[in-house]
């Protein structure tokens, strides 16, 4: 009867551990947030620069493009916000319908009435409202996606060939549908994340180089199968050949860069916006920033986006090393997609990479980009209020099993238990652990 009633107080006492566990809340890393707020900011005033000008000339008024640039980012706040208020657990539910979604939204550009074409491209459907390119929101969705796949096969991607080249297949095919549309800028992204994540989350890298050997012809002759892509590769290596032709938009952007010289020209001042410059306000919005404010601005943008990548990966260790799996490779997945794009973006602007329609995460106008980086921040950040919370959860874990075990209440008549030596756990302690180190979706993370 006495050990019933020690057992009975010390399972009374594992729920009330329980308990204070569960009351235990988390915060948004402080530095994501300053960092995202700061590349936001920045965004705004550069929309309202660039895009002036431009909203005069197509006779829509002249803050027209910052009206929607403010309308987009809000509703990009929205869904953030949606994201950091749902578990992530929830969130890897619907793994298995993740990837069937990619694909059906990358074949509704293709559905009559629905897909919109601009210049040929099919990369579009018409809300009603507005027109939203369905490859930001892919994105977003196959980097959860691939998160669960690498929680899931983990050590088979490691150790054989199926599990690696599963996921390689999967976007070889996705971007067999992006070339269609066609969009080789976002195919070459995609490809990019992919190897990234399966580096990252475990992957044999000798092993992958045979994939990544066989695909580099495949993409050469893609790049080269287009007149236009050829062009543009052409005119990278020296836009000044073709200034009026295929070197116009690199031409006019080298000048703004120039032109920037250390400080800049001023806010507002640049003379390349004035239509010279096409897309000033979108994919060249760099090369406007970079006149406007010069070198060191150029320095403030790299910067702010570095420690953005930086802080990402830092937390994904992290989340890694509490095998919070899921976690942690979905904090990679954002680093390296919003990483790769704004390196991408600055380097077609600065002329060390080939004209690519990506834009600048956050910064560049456009409606479908801003809130699907939005998205993916939000994300971000529901990953970084998780692992403060794990934090917080074993740190009081530790503390409770230092602390000395209270007195039972009932007396026993079997011999008194040995005195809890410091640092030792309490019994059902492990119980306990797997509420702060728990496998998403129940699947197993040893």
């Amino acid at each position: 009867m006495a050990r019933t009633f020690e057992q009975m107080a010390h399972d009374s006492a594992a729920a009330r551990q329980a308990t204070r566990l569960d009351d235990i809340h988390g915060r948004f890393d402080p530095w994501l947030v300053g960092i995202i707020v700061a590349i936001a900011t920045l965004g705004v005033i550069m929309v309202a620069s660039s895009s002036i000008a431009i909203g005069e000339d197509m006779q829509v008024g002249r803050y027209y493009f910052l009206s929607r640039h403010f309308i987009f980012l809000a509703l990009g706040l929205g869904l953030a916000t949606a994201v950091m208020r749902t578990e992530l657990k929830t969130i890897e539910k619907y793994d298995r319908f993740l990837l069937l979604g990619c694909a059906v939204l990358l074949l509704l550009v293709f559905v009559p009435g629905l897909g919109r074409s601009v210049n040929g491209a099919h990369r579009w459907i018409n809300l009603g409202i507005s027109n939203f390119q369905v490859v930001e929101a892919v994105k977003v969705i196959y980097i959860v996606w691939l998160a669960s796949y690498l929680v899931r096969f983990r050590d088979d991607v490691n150790a054989t060939w199926g599990a690696m080249l599963k996921p390689i297949g999967v976007a070889v095919v996705l971007v067999a549908l992006l070339l269609l549309q066609p969009d080789f800028g976002s195919s070459m992204l995609l490809l990019g994340v992919t190897a990234g994540m399966l580096v990252l989350g475990g992957g044999h890298l000798k092993r992958m180089m045979l994939p990544v050997v066989a695909l580099l012809p495949a993409v050469v002759g893609v790049a080269v199968m287009e007149p236009y892509r050829l062009r543009r590769i052409t005119s990278f290596m020296n836009p000044w050949e073709d200034q009026l032709g295929a070197g116009y938009q690199l031409s006019n952007a080298l000048m703004a860069v120039g032109r920037g010289e250390f400080s800049g020209v001023g806010l507002g001042a640049s003379v390349q916006k004035l239509s010279y410059l096409p897309e000033a306000h979108t994919d060249f919005i760099f090369s406007v920033l970079a006149e406007e404010l010069g070198f060191v601005g150029v320095c403030l943008v790299v910067g702010l986006f570095t420690a953005l990548v930086g802080r990402a990966l830092w937390i994904g260790l992290k989340c890694v090393e509490m095998r919070r799996h899921f976690a942690g490779y979905c904090a990679f997945g954002v680093a390296l997609m919003i990483g790769m794009q704004s390196l991408v973006s600055i380097g077609v602007n600065l002329g060390l990479l080939p004209t690519k329609g990506l834009t600048l995460p956050l910064v560049s106008s456009g409606g479908s980009s801003v809130m699907m980086t939005c998205l993916a921040l939000g994300l971000l950040l529901r990953v970084s209020y998780e692992l403060d919370r794990a934090q917080r959860q074993v740190a009081r874990l530790r503390g409770d099993a230092a602390s000395p075990a209270p007195a039972s209440p009932v007396p026993s008549t079997t011999q008194p238990p040995l005195p809890v030596q410091p640092g030792a756990p309490l019994r059902g302690t492990s119980r306990l652990r797997q509420r702060v180190e728990p496998s998403f979706g129940g699947r197993s993370q040893a």
